[in-house]
């Protein structure tokens, strides 16, 4: 299923994509985001700039730039809260922009040693604990 850009929540940048996350900064080829929903304590999730629908649209260039902004934030996301594990999910069912969820995972933690839940609704922050999780990310991007 292809979305259209003008129905796509990483390329409108409206009310539906503010309610799931909030937007952390913007690297080479991509959009970083703290999701709201902080099961996984650190959860980000990392969108390519145009819309393409997946991976292999892109030139290999294209692809290594996008790869490197991936793994430039599961760095930051390593330093910041030293998970055991940070878990990565692709998979565009519903909303075919290239993206990325980024879930770190931690020994005593949720879903550890499992795959993670796409939005489980069981821990949401004040602003300044999001405020306090995005500096930490920032300071190591």
């Amino acid at each position: 299923m292809y979305s259209d850009p003008k129905e796509c929540l990483y390329c409108q940048n409206n009310e539906a994509q503010h309610n799931l996350m909030i937007e952390i900064a913007h690297l080479t080829v991509s959009r970083v985001f703290l999701f709201k929903e902080q099961t996984y304590r650190g959860r980000c999730l990392v969108a390519y700039d145009k819309h393409v629908n997946d991976l292999n649209e892109l030139s290999d260039d294209e692809r290594n730039a996008f790869m490197a902004d991936v793994a430039r934030v599961t760095r930051a996301m390593q330093r910041a809260f030293n998970p055991e594990k940070i878990n990565y999910g692709a998979y565009s069912d519903k909303l075919s922009h290239l993206h990325f969820h980024l879930a770190p995972k931690y020994i005593d933690g949720p879903d550890y040693g499992g795959t993670f839940r796409m939005n489980p609704g069981e821990t949401y922050l004040t602003d300044a604990e999001y405020d306090q999780l995005i500096a930490e990310i920032k300071k190591y991007l």
